[in-house]
């Protein structure tokens, strides 16, 4: 039987709360994820959009058991792909709407990226218990 551990449901709960609130803020706050699309990228307002969704969708997923783990990966696909903001951020921080903050804080962004792909990974990952072990709820 496979079961999560109270470590990694606190993380999984924070991480869907996480998930969820940050894609809300899609919706509004749009105006700041706006600035930071890199101008390469088309559809702007559609790719906010379409992310903000994929993040409520990918937090809400976390917390049911059957489709849990493919959530925690539509999540890695979801920072990978976001991930241009991020390096828009740092190489254009003015034309980016992030000019006030300190290059320390910008590219500390990035490598935060690893920690939320580490975090949903870890915290979606099951145990494998012993037969003889008591049941755990999923």
């Amino acid at each position: 039987m496979r079961y999560l551990s109270w470590p990694k449901r606190i993380a999984l709960v924070l991480a869907a709360v996480f998930y969820i609130g940050a894609g809300i803020l899609h919706f509004s706050k749009t105006e700041f994820y706006l600035k930071i699309m890199p101008p390469y990228i088309p559809w702007h307002l559609a790719m906010v959009q379409i992310s903000g969704v994929c993040e409520i969708l990918g937090g809400i997923g976390l917390l049911i058991p059957p489709v849990r783990r493919a959530a925690a990966w539509g999540l890695v696909a979801l920072l990978i792909a976001v991930f241009p903001a991020n390096i828009y951020m740092v190489t254009d921080p003015v034309a980016a709407g992030a000019g006030s903050l300190s290059p320390l804080v910008l590219w500390g962004r990035l490598p935060l990226q690893l920690v939320f792909i580490a975090w949903v990974l870890w915290a979606t990952r099951p145990a494998i218990v012993p037969v003889n072990a008591p049941a755990a709820i999923s």
